[in-house]
Order: structure tokens, then sequence, then C-alpha cells
């Protein structure tokens, strides 16, 4: 997973609340709904299916208008959403698809549980900010000028130079800095887990099988 440190580019607005991940993320375009599909996918079908009921027409062709058929935002590295964005079913393709195309940071007021865990699965920032910020990131989000995150300081700069500060569980930062998923990171402390374990054997015998 690649780690995610700075992060700038443009942000395309979709302030719009409850969108569900069978929106973000649909098993098909317009054209092919109701036909059978293979389950794997390459990084390009990934991106390409991102939001596919809303970018293509029954032909499947880019409907013009909507915002991440339109430059800049099809070079958006965020996304802004409404309340409880990502809600729904549990399908984690949702952020890979969000990723794929190469929007890496979301910021919403709230999401749905699954997809906000999913999102660091996948190195993904779900930003949360108050709905009164978020309108106001999606106002500046309009000119199509670039922000630029460090998530480091936990800080992000909007196109006309407000910098706003969020929080981040610690453990989930570090995931994102070091790009490892669950695993990986908790083998990265496997010293302390062994001392830990020492130090309970020695204390509660009980409690640790041999």
């Amino acid at each position: 997973m690649e780690p995610l440190i700075h992060l700038t580019g443009p942000a395309a607005p979709i302030v719009r609340d409850n969108i569900n991940t069978d929106l973000i993320a649909p098993m098909f375009t317009p054209r092919t709904a109701g036909q059978p599909r293979g389950m794997t996918m390459t990084r390009g079908d990934l991106a390409r299916m991102l939001f596919a009921g809303w970018r293509y027409d029954k032909q499947d062709r880019e409907i013009s208008d909507f915002i991440l058929n339109r430059e800049p935002f099809r070079q958006a590295r965020f996304l802004i959403g409404g309340v409880n964005f990502g809600c729904g079913s549990s399908r984690d393709t949702a952020p890979k698809m969000l990723s794929a195309f190469g929007i890496r940071c979301v910021i919403a007021p709230s999401y749905g549980a699954i997809f906000y865990d999913n999102c660091f699965k996948s190195g993904m920032l779900p930003m949360i900010m108050n709905e009164a910020a978020v309108k106001e990131l999606a106002r500046e989000a309009e000119g199509g000028g670039d922000f630029s995150l460090d998530l480091a300081a936990q800080k992000i700069t909007a196109p006309g130079g407000t910098i706003l500060n969020f929080d981040v569980p610690a453990f989930r930062r570090e995931q994102l800095l070091v790009g490892a998923d669950d695993i990986e990171l908790t083998l990265r402390r496997n010293a302390e887990i062994l001392e830990y374990q020492k130090r309970e054997r020695a204390m509660r015998p009980w409690t640790l099988l041999r």
C-alpha cells in the first residue's frame, strides 16, 4: 500500500447525503446492467466503474456534465461528500474504486461505519469535518483549485489559503503514513508484543497458553 503523507490536487464536490456504496461502486455500467460479470477487475476497471451509474449513459458514453467527467476534476485527488457518505452495503470495492481513480481523501461530516474502516485498508483517508466546514470547502472546490493535505500535521489547506485542522485516530494515521495494513502494522510491533507477553506470564501465568 502506498504511503499517504502529502496530497495535492482538485477536490470534486459531490455533496449529497447518504451516497451509498452501491452508487460509488456499482457492479455494472448502465449498458451492461444485468449481464454476468467476472469477479476479476484490473485497477483500470475499478477506476472506470467508479460512479458508473452517474458517469455514463445507457450506451456507456460519458455524461459530459457529471463532475468527474469534467476538467480539472478528472484529476481529482479529493472528494467532498455529504452526511453518511459510503453507507449501505459492505463492499470494499467502494474505496478501492475511489483510490484507483486517483482520489485518496474523502471529506464529509460522517460515514458509513464499514466504508470508513475499509478506507484505511485501501490507503485512503476519510476525513471528518463539520457540515459548515464541508459546505465552505465544497464552495471553494467548485473553482477547480488545488487542495493540499499534510497528514502528519493533520492539516488541510484550501485553494484560498484557509488552513483547517482535523483529527485521525493515531493508529490509523500511522497506518496511512507508513502504507501498512492492520496486520503489517501490528507485526512491526512484534518486539513490544513479546515483551508484554513475557510480563503477563510472569505476573499472571494462567492468562496465556504456553
